[in-house]
């Protein structure tokens, strides 16, 4: 079993950032996927960006590339979200999913099996 646990989100004015963090706890063995969504009131949720904990990471949604980056660090139990210059768009709840296994896109929710809280951003004008 993998628990996650999100951290980091607020409120921010415009322009602002933030960093998110999401700990995977438990034995993650070689490695595992891990992505964060967003959802918005009435919108649908939205993969924005992943890893995986042994191996390269993307940024999959167009509106926060050159905003948004994936810090690393050694402690590969933990996935970043680096959020700059936030826009009131990116005003979300934001999950952390994962999975040992990509058996659809990574940006498709069916893909995860494990998934977090939630942590809110709010992006002030």
């Amino acid at each position: 079993q993998v628990q996650l646990v999100e951290s980091g989100g607020g409120s921010v004015q415009a322009g602002g950032s933030l960093r998110l963090s999401c700990k995977a706890s438990g034995d993650i063995g070689r490695g595992i996927y891990m992505t964060w969504f967003r959802q918005a009131p009435g919108k649908q949720r939205e993969a924005v960006a992943g890893i995986f904990t042994h191996g390269s990471s993307t940024i999959i949604t167009d509106s926060v590339k050159g905003r948004f980056t994936l810090p690393r660090d050694d402690n590969k139990n933990i996935m970043y979200l680096q959020m700059s210059n936030l826009k009131p768009e990116d005003t979300a709840m934001y999950v952390c999913a994962a999975s040992f296994t990509m058996n659809f896109a990574v940006e498709n929710p069916r893909s995860y099996n494990y998934w977090g809280q939630g942590t809110q951003v709010t992006v002030s004008p």
